[in-house]
């Protein structure tokens, strides 16, 4: 680790339980990243300024100025821009030592299944289901660490699955799995909300690559914003789901 690495992760090198061991575990990981929006901004800033050494980034959509009221990854200027290549730009002035890779489409089946093997942890920042499924369902099969987080209105939620453990998958959660939910675009989301969730998924990212502190493996953390309450309730493995309930 260089002389300007070490001043510029300094403050987290201080925690005793991170060191320079934590560092450097950051700095040799890759991290995938689903969805550059109200979720996957904040993530995407704050892995690439704790020091993530690898980002791949995945969204086909453009920036629109609709999106700027939440997604602080973009800018006025990039209006019209393919969001992760806007992203990216953000990501390495923050912080050029990060690699960032970029994957302007939607994923098919085998195309997302390759991606999940070659990462160490997956953060969903979607905001439609039946990719958060199928998200979900790579990473079991791959048996990759997956952190998943939704905002709406003024209420979010995140969940942390890890492999060998008896937490829910998200497919638990979701046992019917063909009902449409609301979105944003429908319903609206006040812009702090998809923050605070997005910057909790970095936290539980940081310490999946890390091994450092708790996760919420196990736990569905909730958010009612309106009221400023947080509940944590425990979720287990359904052993009926069709994703995880076989998965050892």
């Amino acid at each position: 680790m260089t002389d300007d690495e070490l001043l510029r992760y300094s403050r987290q090198i201080l925690l005793p339980e991170f060191d320079i061991d934590g560092q450097e575990r950051l700095r040799r990981s890759r991290a995938l990243i689903v969805g550059l929006g109200g979720l996957g901004s904040p993530v995407a800033m704050y892995l690439a300024a704790a020091g993530v050494g690898r980002l791949t980034l995945v969204d086909f959509d453009r920036v629109d100025l609709s999106n700027l009221q939440r997604q602080i990854v973009h800018r006025t200027a990039d209006i019209g821009r393919l969001k992760v290549e806007s992203a990216r730009d953000t990501l390495l002035a923050l912080n050029p030592s990060v690699a960032v890779a970029t994957l302007p489409q939607a994923l098919d089946e085998t195309e997302l299944r390759e991606q999940v093997r070659r990462t160490d942890v997956v953060v969903d920042a979607c905001d439609n289901l039946p990719a958060r499924l199928a998200i979900n369902a790579a990473c079991v099969r791959a048996g990759v660490p997956l952190v998943t987080g939704a905002a709406i209105r003024l209420e979010g939620q995140v969940l942390v699955w890890r492999p060998g453990e008896e937490g829910a998958c998200y497919r638990c959660l979701y046992r019917d799995a063909d009902t449409a939910p609301e979105t944003c675009a429908q319903t609206g989301v006040l812009a702090p909300v998809v923050g605070i969730v997005g910057s909790i998924q970095a936290l539980e990212a940081i310490k999946v690559l890390t091994d450092f502190g708790k996760t919420l493996a196990g736990r569905l953390l909730l958010l009612d914003a309106k009221r400023m309450e947080w509940r944590t309730l425990k979720v287990r493995r359904d052993p009926a789901c069709p994703v995880c309930g076989g998965v050892s």
